[in-house]
């Protein structure tokens, strides 16, 4: 197969974030040779650095999203957009977090990144399911809201500084706590399990409490 150079590959690729792999599997050289094309073409001002292995067409042209990377950060696991990040983009919390958190059954891990900071947290192999693309389509997975809720919940339960607060909570009519019982019943640990549900308990009260206040401010 014919050498192509690292600019056609992009071309090829069609997509504004790629790895050094993706770019020399088109046949542009070995790994080596890619990533120092690809390092000339980032001192141009062509394409930018995003991790260790990920590049991006120049980020203000394209306007690229910071979701967009969250494919290719665990090239060896799947991982989807989850806890307060996922519940903001449903618009249930208002307040934008400041890191992108994702579920993954890899280890907990800070992944820093020129389009943001990701935040991953290992839930268990037989949990990690309830999501789906972005709005049906798109280029990252996303947790239902009622999962995404759950996932906080779960987390917590295992450590003790994570989720343990929530901002003010804007449920709408299409979420169903229903649902959030369901996903509860499938957490495999019958101990973390237990800490959900009571954790549920005391939210859905000091909700409810917020929601009668309101009102009452309203009226």
């Amino acid at each position: 197969m014919p050498k192509i150079s690292v600019l056609a590959a992009l071309k090829q690729l069609k997509r504004p974030v790629f790895t050094t792999a993706e770019v020399a599997s088109c046949g542009t050289g070995t790994l080596s040779n890619v990533t120092q094309a690809l390092n000339h073409l980032a001192k141009k001002g062509v394409v930018v650095k995003i991790a260790r292995g990920i590049w991006g067409l120049e980020i203000g042209a394209n306007k690229m999203s910071s979701y967009s990377v969250i494919p290719l950060l665990l090239p060896r696991h799947r991982a989807y957009v989850s806890f307060v990040s996922a519940l903001h983009l449903y618009g249930i919390i208002e307040q934008i977090p400041r890191v992108i958190t994702l579920a993954s059954t890899s280890h907990t891990r800070v992944i820093r990144t020129k389009l943001g900071t990701f935040y991953v947290h290992k839930i268990a192999p037989s949990f990690f399911k309830g999501f789906d693309w972005y709005k049906g389509s798109g280029s990252f997975l996303i947790a239902e809201p009622e999962k995404a809720f759950v996932d906080c919940l779960y987390v917590s339960s295992r450590k003790k500084k994570q989720f343990g607060y929530f901002p003010e909570l804007y449920f709408p009519k299409s979420f169903s706590f229903d649902k959030v019982k369901k996903w509860i019943k499938e957490i495999p640990d019958a101990k973390i399990r237990s800490s959900v549900i009571n954790k549920l308990n005391k939210l859905k009260i000091k909700t409810k409490i917020t929601q009668n206040a309101k009102s009452k401010t309203q009226n």
